[in-house]
């Protein structure tokens, strides 16, 4: 089975890094979450990974196959599904998804049966023959991953997959997935939709200003939603917890608490209930993901107690430190005929 290595990757624009530091593994079998803010040079280290971008330093692994040195047997390896479906915009969905398998290498008669089959599969059969410029963002984004799943790769490099994807097809995508993972694939993604990616996602590689980091470090508290069958739950969370009622955030009648570490939790909830308070509702307020990927931009110190914190609707952040040198994405690269 073939799965990603990246270790010490840089890339650099001149004075702007990009990718400052890079190191982490995507396993075969698993869906591995790439997360970071806009800026962060998650797209940067795909190119990299898909053998568009060669990276200044460190060293990148698909299987056993260093794209660098040999792009193309990495190639033939990755399904490279980019942000934006780029050029051929006069080609119908079929076309497009048949020369895609052309430039594998495949047979006209296996490139055509093959396009009828991915066409099925990501639901544009009935737009077989539409041009791809008249396909909306979502279709697009389906024609997307037909053509970086063409010829059956062993790893998939999915960029925003499911921007512009309606509900039922987001869904679909999810389900899809979670099937290539279980056929032994290594399937890496790139999303902003945090709460979808949790869903998807078994492992979660962190971006922030070109570096990968730690998320455990940077988690020190998590906001909980707590609903009464009372009016006033803002007073009566901050009397049980002896919190001032300025630390309890007020979220369209539902108190807003945050705790820190999973004692903290169990001792806010022993708390609210011992206080005879009618509890309807106490549950995360943001999902695992998004506040590891909050605590990673706006981090808290690290001797926070282990039991209710302040919390506001939610607090104003701190701001993060300013990296050392600008950090951005580059601009977008062809795509086209790079075994995407």
């Amino acid at each position: 089975m073939s799965g990603i290595v990246a270790e010490n990757v840089r890339r650099s624009f001149g004075q702007v890094h990009a990718v400052s530091d890079a190191t982490f593994r995507a396993e075969a079998g698993r869906v591995t979450g790439l997360v970071g803010p806009n800026g962060a040079g998650k797209t940067t280290l795909l190119l990299m990974l898909a053998s568009l971008l060669a990276p200044d330093a460190g060293s990148i692994r698909i299987g056993e196959v260093d794209p660098v040195v040999d792009p193309a047997a990495a190639r033939r390896m990755l399904g490279w599904m980019p942000d934006a479906l780029g050029a051929w915009p006069s080609l119908t969905a079929r076309e497009s998804i048949v020369t895609t398998a052309r430039l594998h290498d495949m047979s006209a008669v296996d490139a055509a049966g093959r396009a009828d089959e991915l066409l099925r599969i990501v639901g544009l059969a009935e737009h077989a023959g539409s041009p791809a410029r008249v396909l909306s963002r979502g279709q697009k984004q389906k024609l997307g991953l037909a053509r970086a799943l063409v010829h059956d790769p062993q790893v998939l490099l999915l960029d925003e997959p499911a921007s512009g994807l309606d509900p039922e097809a987001r869904v679909q995508l999810r389900i899809m997935l979670r099937g290539l993972a279980a056929q032994g694939k290594t399937v890496l993604i790139s999303s902003h939709v945090l709460s979808e990616l949790e869903e998807v996602i078994d492992d979660a590689v962190f971006m922030v200003a070109g570096a990968v980091v730690d998320p455990v470090a940077a988690r020190t508290s998590r906001a909980y939603r707590v609903r009464l069958a009372a009016p006033d739950a803002v007073a009566a969370v901050s009397a049980a917890l002896e919190l001032p009622v300025e630390q309890v955030g007020n979220d369209r009648g539902d108190a807003l608490v945050s705790f820190t570490g999973d004692a903290g939790v169990v001792e806010g909830l022993r708390r609210l209930v011992s206080a005879g308070l009618p509890v309807l509702e106490f549950s995360p307020a943001q999902s695992a993901l998004e506040a590891s990927f909050l605590a990673l931009q706006h981090p808290t110190p690290s001797t926070a107690p282990a039991g209710p914190a302040p919390a506001a609707s939610p607090p104003p952040p701190a701001a993060a430190p300013p990296p050392p040198a600008p950090r951005a994405d580059p601009p977008a690269a062809p795509q086209e005929g790079a075994g995407s």
